[in-house]
């Protein structure tokens, strides 16, 4: 599998010169985002996901993120993202019984800047994910710099404060729905005046809050950190929000893992997360914290095994009820997988 757009090129071979066997492969896990795709130069789907986490941990169960895959080819152009939904609730309905349940809860895609207007297509997406439907992802991601965005989902400026995309958010609680926020770093004070408005609907940060550090941002590394810090620390006030550990694999994280001669062990990965995830853990509490594989999209920097060996190592020192909650009970309660 290749990539397209802003995502590093996925190299099995290079991939197979460090894959680990997994620690403590007995640990039940729940895999808090993973997508399914479908695009040119761009194919990961249900197979190739089961044989990722073939690689020997314990993964119970998973939440599908939405990813524009299998849209509706005609009819409302609104409706369009419910295909998504349709396409993976059939695809994985085979793998809802036994060990593993893959894509046991499902986000989907809408419109939120319909305002009210979404709510057809939120009831028409909760209908087609038939018990699984969670909740809703509307990418927000924007900075001036635009080779930081990918082309495909950009979003305008200032879209958490719109107020015709904020009376869409409006029609997620009546109807269950918790609302997954991808963005950069310096979106997340926009965030939290959005969550703070909506104190009964859950918000999920992804990716540990998209934390960038190439571009204008490779430079003063230390005042990205000290920012982001700030502002994860301040949206750790709100109890409605909670964080996704993990997708720290891209491109614009600034790591560079790809560039080494062989994928980075899962010692090498935790000592790099560690800064960042245990500021996470420590503002929001292992209550509030869920780890997510993030593939196929950080597939492009180290094998599966690695990423979750990594944060067995990260929380090696932790309690076990601590451990509990971010390999699996946090995400079983905010996305209701009991």
């Amino acid at each position: 599998m290749s990539t397209t757009g802003n995502y590093l090129p996925v190299r099995a071979s290079w991939l197979a010169t460090g894959t680990e066997a997994a620690l403590e492969p007995d640990m039940p896990i729940i895999d808090a985002h993973h997508h399914f795709y479908e695009r040119a130069g761009w194919t990961y789907l249900p197979d190739d996901y089961l044989e990722d986490i073939g690689s020997g941990h314990n993964l119970t169960a998973s939440v599908y993120m939405q990813a524009l895959t299998r849209y509706r080819k005609d009819g409302p152009e609104a409706m369009r993202p419910v295909g998504e939904i349709d396409y993976v609730v059939k695809a994985t309905a085979p793998l809802q019984e036994g060990k593993r349940q893959i894509a046991k809860g499902i986000v989907g895609y809408a419109d939120l800047r319909r305002g009210s207007a979404v709510r057809d297509v939120l009831e028409a997406g909760l209908e087609a994910g038939e018990g699984r439907l969670r909740g809703v992802r509307h990418l927000v991601t924007w900075d001036a710099d635009p080779t930081l965005v990918n082309p495909i989902s950009a979003a305008p400026q200032g879209l958490l404060l719109d107020a015709a995309y904020r009376a869409g958010v409006a029609q997620l609680e009546a109807l269950g729905l918790s609302c997954d926020a991808w963005l950069f770093f310096t979106q997340l004070p926009e965030l939290f005046d959005l969550a703070k408005a909506f104190p009964r609907t859950p918000f999920i940060v992804n990716h540990c809050g998209g934390i960038v550090r190439i571009a204008r941002y490779a430079d003063p590394r230390k005042e990205v950190f000290d920012r982001w810090s700030r502002s994860m620390r301040a949206l750790a006030q709100l109890p409605n929000v909670f964080v996704k550990l993990g997708g720290l694999g891209m491109r614009i994280n600034g790591f560079d893992f790809e560039k080494g001669a062989r994928p980075p062990s899962s010692v090498e990965l935790a000592e790099t997360w560690a800064p960042w995830m245990h500021t996470c853990i420590d503002a929001f509490g292992a209550d509030r914290c869920m780890f997510e594989s993030n593939f196929p999209v950080d597939k492009g920097s180290y094998p599966f095994s690695n990423g979750w060996n990594a944060f067995k190592r990260l929380t090696a020192q932790a309690s076990p009820s601590e451990r509990e909650a971010l390999f699996r009970g946090t995400v079983s309660r905010v996305y209701r997988l009991d």
